[in-house]
Order: C-alpha cells, then sequence, then structure tokens
C-alpha cells in the first residue's frame, strides 16, 4: 500500500512552526531536522522472507544535504501541527505480525536516523534466544520515505540477486547480537520426579506389611525412599505406620486392627496364638487390648499389654495351668508391663509435667480349648459368644468397668439411657500405673455347641453393641473362615462412621488341633 511522502503533508515546522516548502528537509528558521518527524502511520504488512528488501523509497546521498544541526534536547510529544510523537501508533492502527525468530540483518540505515522499531514486539518482550531488553522512553523514529523516484538503498547495501534462495533476513527490526539460543540442560541438571536408577539397586528390599519409617520405598510412588521421618524422600506422601492396618492369621483363629476413620494413630494392639495343654489337647489364645487416648503413649501401652498377656498364657498354659488361672496371671503380667512404660519416663519429666497420665490400656482375652471357654478382662473391650447355629441366642461374655455399667448395675438408669450418656464410656478400670486398684475378671464357660468368641475394643461393638446385633455383623461362616469375618467386621465400622481405632479377634470353638508350638 503506497503512501504519501510525509514531507508534502507538512505546512509548518514542528518546533518554530514557521511555513515550509514542499520538499524542505530542514526548517529554514530554526534548522530543525525534517527527517525525525515520523512518517503516517502506514498498514505495515508482513514482509517476505526473500532476503530482498521493501522497495521502499531510499534518500540517496545526492538528496541528503547538508549536515542537520542536533534536534532539540526534548521534542514535543505532539507538534502544533498534530504530529503523532515518534514511535506511537494512533488509534484504530494494530501493530503487524513478524515472525519473532528470525535474526537481524544489520543493514546500514541514513545518516541521522536509527534502525525501525520492530512493530510486532511488544514493550518490555524480546524474541526467543535474545536477552528481553527495556523499552524506551522515546523509542527512536522509523525512517521516513522519500519521493518516488529515489534509489530503493544506498549503493554499498548489496541486493540480493533475483531467484537467490531466501536468507530469511529481516529489515524491519533493529539489528541485534547474534546469542545462540540457549541449550537444554543435560539430563542430570533435571530434578527427577523418581529417583536415579543408578540408585534403584540401593533399595534392596521392600516389608511385606506397611511403609513405615523402617521401609526403603514409598507405597504411593513405588518409587522414593523413606527417609526415618516416615516421609517420602521423593514425594513428600507421609507412609502409613506399621500398626494402621494389621492382620493375622493363627492357625484357626484370626486378628485384625485398622486406626479407623478419625484418629491419626491405631492406639489398639492384639496378639493371638495356639498351644497344647500337658494331655495334648489344642489351646487357642487371643489378646486384644485398647490404649487410653487421655493417657501418655497409650500405643505403646497397648503394644506392651497384648504381649506380656499373650506371652504368660502361651507359657503357662503348656504347664497344666487352669486356663482361668492362666487368664488371672496373665492379666497381671500386662499391669506390670505397662507400669514399667512410666517408670522409663525421667523423674524430671514427671515433675515438670505433672498433667501428662502414665501410659494406660484396657484388655480383654480369651482361652478355648476342646471343651472349656475362658475370659478375662479389665476395662470396656469385650468378648461375645456366637453359636454357629444360629437359631440359637448369642451373648455377651463381659461387664465393662464404665461408667455406664455400674449406673446399669446400680439400678440407676436402664442399660439405654446409660450408654447414651456422654459419660457412658468413661472407664473405672484399666492397665497403668495410675490404676486406683487392679482387679482382673475372669469367668468360664463350657458352650454345648460349636461357635466362635469375638474379642474387640469398643471401635467395633460402638457399632454392634448388643449380642444378636453382634451375631447379626458376624458371617455365618466365621469359624471356618475367621481372617475373612475379622475383615467384615473391621468394615462394618468402619463404614458406621469408624470414629475410634478398630479391633477385633475371632477364635472358633471348640478349638482345632494345630499342633504342639505357637504362633
Amino acid at each position: 500500500m503506497s503512501q504519501m511522502p510525509q514531507q508534502a503533508a507538512l505546512s509548518k515546522c514542528p518546533s518554530c512552526e514557521e511555513p515550509l516548502e514542499s520538499g524542505d528537509r530542514f526548517c529554514g528558521a530554526c534548522g530543525y531536522d525534517l527527517s525525525v518527524v515520523p512518517a503516517r502511520p502506514v498498514d505495515e504488512p508482513t514482509l517476505t522472507m526473500t532476503g530482498v528488501p521493501p522497495q521502499t523509497p531510499w534518500p540517496s546521498p545526492a538528496h541528503q544535504g547538508p549536515a542537520a544541526p542536533p534536534p532539540p534536547t526534548a521534542p514535543p510529544t505532539v507538534g502544533s501541527a498534530g504530529v503523532p510523537a515518534p514511535g506511537a501508533v494512533p488509534p484504530g492502527h494494530a501493530a503487524a505480525h513478524r515472525p519473532a525468530d528470525a535474526p537481524s540483518t544489520g543493514v546500514p540505515t541514513h545518516p541521522g536516523a536509527t534502525e525501525p522499531h520492530h512493530a510486532a514486539s511488544a514493550p518490555g518482550t524480546s524474541a526467543p534466544g535474545t536477552p528481553p531488553t527495556a523499552p524506551s522512553a522515546h523509542p527512536a523514529p522509523p525512517a521516513p520515505p522519500l519521493p518516488a523516484g529515489a534509489p530503493a538503498q544506498p549503493a554499498s547495501a548489496p541486493t540480493a540477486p533475483q531467484g537467490a534462495p531466501s536468507t530469511g533476513v529481516r529489515f524491519d527490526r533493529p539489528a541485534q547480537p547474534e546469542v545462540p539460543a540457549p541449550q537444554p540442560p543435560a539430563q542430570d541438571d533435571y530434578t527427577l520426579q523418581a529417583p536415579d536408577p543408578r540408585a534403584a539397586a540401593d533399595a534392596a528390599e521392600v516389608p511385606a506389611q506397611g511403609g513405615g519409617p523402617g521401609s526403603t520405598v514409598c507405597v504411593a510412588c513405588r518409587a522414593g525412599r523413606v527417609d526415618d521421618d516416615g516421609y517420602c524422600e521423593n514425594c513428600g506422601h507421609a507412609q502409613p505406620r506399621e500398626r494402621d492396618h494389621m492382620e493375622q492369621e493363627c492357625g484357626p483363629l484370626a486378628a485384625v486392627s485398622d486406626r479407623g476413620l478419625r484418629h491419626h494413630r491405631n492406639e489398639d494392639a492384639f496378639a493371638v496364638g495356639t498351644t497344647t495343654l500337658p494331655d495334648g489337647a489344642p489351646v487357642s489364645v487371643a489378646v486384644v487390648c485398647d490404649g487410653v487416648s487421655s493417657a501418655t503413649r497409650p500405643d505403646e501401652a497397648s503394644l506392651a499389654a497384648s504381649r506380656a498377656a499373650n506371652a504368660s498364657l502361651l507359657d503357662a498354659l503348656p504347664r497344666g495351668t487352669h486356663p482361668q488361672q492362666a487368664m488371672h496371671e496373665a492379666i497381671l503380667a500386662a499391669s506390670e508391663a505397662v507400669n514399667a512404660l512410666a517408670d522409663e519416663q525421667p523423674a524430671e519429666a514427671r515433675e515438670h509435667a505433672p498433667q501428662q497420665n502414665a501410659p494406660a490400656c484396657t484388655i480383654v482375652g480369651a482361652v478355648v480349648t476342646a471343651g472349656l471357654l475362658v475370659v478375662g478382662w479389665v476395662g470396656d473391650s469385650r468378648a461375645y459368644w456366637i453359636p454357629v447355629d444360629r437359631s440359637a441366642p448369642p451373648a455377651r461374655l463381659t461387664e465393662d468397668d464404665s461408667w455406664a455399667a455400674q449406673m446399669v448395675a446400680a439400678g440407676l438408669m436402664g442399660e439405654a439411657e446409660a450408654y447414651a450418656d456422654h459419660r457412658a464410656h468413661a472407664i473405672t478400670g484399666w492397665l497403668g500405673a495410675d490404676a486406683y486398684e487392679l482387679e482382673p475378671h475372669t469367668a468360664a464357660f463350657k458352650p454345648d455347641r460349636p461357635g466362635v468368641v469375638v474379642v474387640c475394643t469398643d471401635g467395633l461393638w460402638n457399632y454392634a453393641e448388643s449380642a444378636d446385633e453382634m451375631a447379626e455383623a458376624v458371617p455365618a461362616d466365621a469359624a471356618a473362615r475367621p481372617l475373612h469375618a475379622a475383615r467384615v467386621l473391621v468394615g462394618h465400622a468402619l463404614d458406621g462412621g469408624g470414629h475410634d481405632n478398630v479391633t477385633v479377634a475371632l477364635v472358633p470353638f471348640p478349638a482345632v488341633p494345630q499342633g504342639a508350638g505357637s504362633a
């Protein structure tokens, strides 16, 4: 699109407003260089990439005239004739779209003018591979066109021959130093999402259960190492604690424990095992403990108690100790183990933190032989009897050491009313150094038919409190598939809300011969 030369349109000098004649390049009054006045806005179409400059009138040496005096230090933004300031784009004229990745040419411009401004670059931006430059407060004006008939370019600038291959040069942007495109860093410089495969050989083994701090591979990304603090070095995922979910199947009996949906850790623990009496009759043993959350280190208390009670039973029964006496001794052994935890705390710590209670937990256990069922407990963890023949009535085998049980026993409240009270689960008996007085409870039964003993914490029976509700929740094949039934019961509690840790052990009656030894 051709344009009329800018000088033909000027009637007054932009600096002193003296009249001008057509073709004047300098003001006769003040000497103002009229070549710095920008040309009329043009469409500036996209230039071809053939290396041939556009046929724009170019001043020849014959038309340059005498040397121009320096322009005023601060030329007006808008002259009296309404001429736009250098570099300004009038409203309604959008900048032309040009490739931003072509190198600059370095073609010399006429004296007294700088290279044209690149209209496609926004202020403050730069083309790929070049450092960004800050926009100038006074952009350089484009070269003014001259009347038709002037040479297309100076004689010193070579012209690309016709038919020559494209060089990809640009004539509409200032010359810039050639900056090589940044090379991508070596692969080793990137932060890998997965650990370096070269270090994978160091991850020797993965634990069979859980993914706690002792493991080497993250359970989330399956690639990162796990620090001692229990978090993955690669993805930062907190690893599940070993006790968040535990399962064990030991011969004919099984147990499952789960953290639940509300607690940040599992404060329950269990221990199961089998052994034989002196006459070779089989014996099954299950112990379940529930840490008292208001005490310190309740998870350690439940674990110590369950292990101590289980070890005591498996030691006493083969020596001929009566199962009920063995259960009583096991509860005492569990109490001693929990008391020992309080002794591990330094005396200074006890003095400066008197508000911290000693570690404490509840306990319930069951011993099943060929014809005898013995249960023992302290606290509010329970044992239920569920017959295989569901036409026979189920039964609860334990009585809670709790505020609600005391209210019912004293006849002050009905069972439904007492257990609906917010004080219902306040226990009156527990294992711990600060217990009032340890009174182990034991009871012996001789069932007349096959069944299964459910040994559990309140995290389960809160969702199946009565014996009938528990019998309804226990699968019909629990005696034959105890691990499956234990998983179902834990799922029942989680579906009900999972407000507490959930632990349950299932012990079929009568005990099934499994040979000597313990698990």
